[in-house]
């Protein structure tokens, strides 16, 4: 949870909380690129990797084994 926001439902999961704080630092660093620096390769690149961390972490979160899950998590790691 941010703020009053739940994150994907999950309540207090300090990684939920981690990963969405993280994309939403990498979606004002986005902007600010796009806008001020006129930077549109690397900004993009930046907004794909640094919102899939979330992404992977859901996905972990709907592994059907240990195995998955942690074949799943540690993509979210790299």
């Amino acid at each position: 949870m941010i703020g009053s926001i739940v994150v994907n439902g999950m309540g207090n999961n300090p990684l939920y909380e981690k990963s969405y704080a993280f994309a939403l630092q990498i979606v004002a660093l986005y902007k600010e690129l796009m806008l001020k620096e006129k930077e549109y390769t690397l900004s993009k690149q930046l907004l794909r990797s640094g919102t899939s961390i979330g992404a992977n972490v859901s996905e972990a979160n709907g592994a059907i084994s240990k195995a998955d899950f942690s074949s799943k998590i540690s993509v979210a790691y790299k």
